[in-house]
């Protein structure tokens, strides 16, 4: 059972619950708008999740609207109100992160990656960080914060309910540091340790193949609550798409699982680790 909740899931949680007990009554939006004298657009975009932090008071409106009379029910919606409201610890560097990926990740129970340039997010080390933060031309004074973000994102895996992570990545991300030896080395060694986490799966595809992942990186996000479904994080130059779609979230498990197969697998992938570093 993980004990770690965030306000970004709760948030969708909502809008779920919104639209359940409205179509459970079988009302339009027109209706309750008319019920409430809330805006029809407001009501639209509170239940699609447009709206990121409605008023208890709304809520509210909205549930008696929907005659909505079990005090478990309406109170269960009003805690995930109020939940939505807390400010994650991410939003102190929404300027270094994507802040609502790493909003879902922080709830995420387990995630699948599938990285064909880098070495995953959630197992870099500070070097590595710094190293590509460089490459890609980012700002000296953004560095360090991106540095401390990545290092915060990374409790997930040392939590009393850690995150369950299998991480697919090309050797390429490794080889491409052979002019960096000590943040090859730095990198490599952790990849190592976490490899032996019970939780944790490694995988590289040899850099000279192909394979299923060529469209580009993914993160599949998969949730405790059967109430909260799985999500499909696909990475763009900003801060990418999300997929909720039962056909889209299969789709890219099925090109998961074909990486998983075509990849080194994980005791053959730390017999490479180990001797990039010998």
């Amino acid at each position: 059972m993980t004990d770690r909740y965030s306000p970004t899931v709760r948030r969708r949680r909502l809008s779920a619950e919104l639209s359940r007990v409205r179509k459970e009554k079988n009302l339009k939006y027109e209706e309750i708008a008319s019920r409430t004298g809330i805006p029809r657009s407001t009501i639209n975009n509170i239940e699609i999740g447009k709206k990121q932090k409605p008023t208890i008071a709304e809520i509210t409106a909205i549930l008696d609207a929907c005659e909505v009379d079990k005090v478990h029910e309406r109170e269960a919606i009003l805690d995930l109100c109020r939940q939505s409201h807390v400010r994650g610890w991410w939003s102190r560097f929404r300027d270094v992160l994507p802040g609502q990926y790493v909003g879902f990740e922080a709830e995420a129970a387990a995630v699948t990656t599938w990285q064909p340039l880098l070495v995953p997010g959630l197992l870099q080390v500070p070097e590595y960080v710094e190293t590509m933060a460089r490459a890609t031309l980012a700002k000296p004074s953004d560095v360090q914060r991106m540095i401390r973000a990545r290092v915060e994102r990374q409790q997930l895996l040392d939590a009393p309910c850690p995150l369950t992570l299998c991480a697919v990545f090309d050797e390429g991300a490794l080889l491409r540091l052979r002019k960096y030896p000590e943040v090859l080395r730095a990198q490599v060694e952790q990849l190592i340790r976490r490899a032996e986490l019970p939780h944790v799966k490694i995988q590289m595809t040899k850099a000279d193949d192909l394979n299923p992942g060529l469209s580009g990186p993914f993160v599949i996000m998969d949730f405790e609550s059967p109430v909260d479904p799985s999500i499909v994080y696909v990475e763009t130059d900003t801060d990418g798409i999300y997929l909720e779609e039962q056909e889209d979230v299969a789709r890219y498990r099925q090109i998961s699982d074909h990486l998983q197969l075509a990849a080194f697998r994980p005791r053959e992938t730390l017999d490479r680790l180990r001797e990039m570093i010998e």
